[in-house]
């Protein structure tokens, strides 16, 4: 079989050279990876498989729509998941198989004739993957509850394509452009919190690091400088803090591993934004990593007596002690983290943990799972059912879904107690009404307060770990609107909206019967076409919040009867004139770039080449004409501008990637845009007379407003210009920097 896939690979057609190589050698790590995983049995079906799938791949011989060999993706996808995630069997069988059916070797219901019903269900979540992937390199927003009722059918289904996407990540650079960056900030946005919930750290790390790399390069490679440069001071460092905690260590008899780890790109950049201060103000730049080969029965003992030792030795901080030992997080994770004041007065992380929590922290769950009796897979299972229950609201939009399912991925937890001693675990900074959702719906719903250790509290009490906690309820009590800024678990978030939803139904309903009751007394026929008209001369955004308003008695009776009767005696427009007035609403309420001759010009081209698309410039960094520009969906609708290097701009990647979309200028700039700068300089005589004289003698700039302050021999000022495009402002920018005892000007975001 050996000889037959290399006789294949031959095939130039298919396979370039290097990829020959690359899948013999893939396929030969997979076997010697698996081991004993794989049956005799297996290994045949395998090899059968993977031989037909080379072979209807060669006839094909069509590499045209894809970037990166699909036999060796999906190879590659199986060792990174065996050697990097520790999965076995199934993973192996289920992606071989998976893509046999997508070569069309096969089709779905042989290969799963051959195999378990496991395997069956992991082929069958990955082919609803790849459909969703099929028109784009990344996910759409509306296809999101799809991906997700993929990820919630089989967790397996969860680690395969994340590694999948690693290894994408990895070979990012053969991929043009605009898929670079899609699939980058999805790296960012999806997967790598994915990762973060399943324990999987290392390759968390890795999807952040290299998406901040495509998403901004020069900020990564800013920061990676700047360490290789600090590295030797690094290195010793480490060194003089590991030496006497090595010694202490040895002499009490551990049998242990004492390594620094320098933090990750994407962390520190996290730490510069966070701290608004620069890289080399960044003190904590690695942790120190303790790890003991404990016996199973001796790890917490063991580990709290390093942490004696450590903190024997580093005066600790208090309010920086992290406890996973005696309550795990829900993904797995034990360690035991304090920070310390090192021998330069600098703060200090290190890491207590076993060889086995190490493996869990860098393999996740996978490898939590193979220590069998120790811990169980209810926290990954409680964490599907909260999935599955956010996808039971069928009204929930795809945006609100979206920041509904992120609430639960990156979190720290707390942990409180029911008054019976039951441990629950909810996201840091929870509330009462967080607590009380998530026992029930119906406590949840009806929460009016709590006991919080014996004393009365109000709903928006934020709880604390160790507090215990019994829920006071009232009859009459119902969900409200302004819940939904109390409670931050996304399980509470979402019942809330599903209760006021059925709130709103009900109240619409009874307000329609009110309103045909007082129809048939006023002896009027119910109009539907009327009511609507009215719906929107009352600024309703739709009949059945009119509807809800009847029932609330917020509008008189008396008064939409009248407008009714209004409605009925109206005299009918033409149709010609029907058309003219509508045309002319639509230019007044559409804002767009225009040129003295009222021709649209500097037009931006949204996303695939789409034009006409509405859309406004944002006012935090003001971007003109020829400024490296992005889109953001607002979630009232509509796109708003933003420039690539806009304040705003990471954490809207970071936190709203699926809602980012790709924007150029095009055409010519044809409209004048206000743009701020700000001037330093030297106080001297005629500095202010010469930058203002300068900027009146350039044809293409208009001077809106100049202010400027003077303090101890150095003037600063603001000044405010109208130009046409980024060309004009950088040329202006270089000459005001020529004038004389100006330092420095620079463009000011906010205008």
């Amino acid at each position: 079989m050996k000889h037959s896939i290399s006789i294949f690979c031959m095939e130039k057609a298919y396979f370039t050279t290097e990829e020959r190589k690359e899948l013999i050698s893939v396929y030969r790590s997979i076997l010697r990876s698996a081991g004993s995983a794989l049956t005799n049995d297996d290994k045949k079906t395998v090899r059968e498989l993977l031989y037909k799938t080379i072979a209807k791949r060669i006839e094909s011989g069509d590499r045209s729509k894809e970037v990166l060999n699909p036999v060796l993706r999906n190879l590659n996808t199986i060792l990174l998941a065996v050697d990097e995630i520790g999965l076995g069997r199934a993973v192996i069988i289920s992606v071989i198989a998976y893509d046999a059916v997508e070569a069309g070797a096969y089709t779905y219901e042989e290969v799963t004739k051959l195999f378990d019903k496991s395997v069956a269900v992991i082929i069958r979540g990955l082919i609803r993957a790849k459909e969703l992937y099929e028109k784009n390199a990344a996910v759409e927003t509306e296809n999101f509850r799809k991906l997700l009722l993929t990820f919630a059918e089989d967790i397996r289904v969860v680690f395969i394509l994340i590694a999948e996407r690693v290894y994408v990540m990895r070979n990012l650079e053969k991929y043009d452009a605009d898929s670079m960056l899609k699939i980058a900030r999805e790296a960012s946005y999806l997967y790598a919190p994915l990762a973060h919930r399943m324990g999987l750290y290392k390759l968390k790390t890795e999807l952040e690091d290299l998406s901040l790399r495509y998403t901004s390069p020069d900020t990564y490679f800013d920061i990676a400088r700047k360490l290789k440069e600090t590295k030797e001071v690094r290195d010793k460092f480490i060194a003089d803090f590991i030496a006497p905690l090595k010694t202490q260590l040895e002499e009490a008899g551990f049998d242990f591993e004492i390594k620094g780890r320098t933090k990750s790109i994407y962390s520190i950049w996290n730490k510069i934004k966070k701290q608004n201060t620069p890289f080399e103000k960044i003190y904590d730049l690695f942790a120190i990593r303790v790890i003991l080969n404990s016996p199973l029965e001796k790890e917490k003992a063991e580990c709290w007596q390093v942490y004696s030792i450590v903190t024997d030795k580093y005066q600790p901080n208090p309010k920086r002690l992290r406890d996973w030992l005696s309550i795990p997080k829900s993904n797995g994770y034990e360690s035991l983290h304090t920070t310390v004041m090192g021998p330069e007065g600098n703060w200090v992380e290190v890491q207590i943990r076993t060889r086995r929590m190490d493996e869990v922290a860098e393999k996740g769950l996978a490898a939590h799972w193979k220590y069998k009796g120790i811990k169980s897979e209810d926290g990954m299972d409680e964490w599907l059912k909260h999935i599955r229950g956010i996808l039971e609201n069928p009204e929930l939009n795809a945006v609100d879904f979206m920041d509904d399912f992120k609430l639960d991925l990156y979190d720290d937890e707390v942990f409180v107690f029911t008054p019976n001693g039951d441990l629950q675990k909810l996201k840091q900074g929870a509330t009462v009404l967080d607590f009380a959702f998530n026992i029930h719906s119906r406590l949840g719903s009806k929460c009016v307060g709590a006991k919080v250790n014996g004393k009365n509290v109000q709903i928006r009490h934020v709880l604390n770990n160790g507090d215990q906690v019994e829920v006071l309820t009232g009859a009459n009590q119902k969900p409200k609107q302004e819940w939904l800024n109390i409670v931050v678990t996304s399980k509470a978030k979402t019942k809330i909206k599903q209760a006021l939803k059925e709130v709103e139904h009900k109240d619409a309903e009874q307000g329609r019967e009110i309103l045909l009751r007082r129809l048939k007394n006023w002896k009027l026929d119910y109009d539907e076409a009327d009511i609507t008209r009215i719906t929107k001369k009352l600024n309703f955004k739709a009949v059945s919040d009119f509807y809800q308003a009847i029932a609330l008695e917020k509008l008189e009776m008396l008064d939409i009867r009248d407008a009714i009767l209004a409605e009925h005696e109206k005299i009918e427009i033409s149709p010609e004139l029907q058309e003219s007035r509508s045309a002319n609403n639509f230019v007044q309420e559409t804002e767009i770039p225009q040129n003295a001759s009222g021709k649209k010009e500097d037009v931006l081209i949204i996303d695939q080449n789409l034009k006409g698309i509405e859309y406004k410039l944002s006012k935090c960094c003001n971007p003109i004409y020829g400024d490296e520009v992005f889109g953001f969906v607002v979630a009232s609708g509509g796109i708003k501008i933003h420039r690539m290097d806009c304040p705003n701009a990471p954490q809207m990647i970071q936190r709203f990637g699926y809602r980012i979309v790709n924007a150029r200028w095009s055409g010519k700039s044809g409209s004048q845009y206000p743009i701020s700068l700000r001037v330093v300089g030297r106080d001297d005589i005629g500095i202010v007379t010469n930058i203002t004289s300068l900027i009146t003698k350039e044809s293409k700039i208009t001077m809106r407003s100049i202010s400027v302050d003077s303090v101890d021999g150095v003037f600063q000022g603001h000044i405010t210009v109208i130009v046409s495009d980024l060309g004009v402002l950088q040329s202006l920018i270089k000459k005001i920097k020529t004038v004389k005892g100006v330092t420095q000007v620079e463009r000011i975001n906010n205008f």
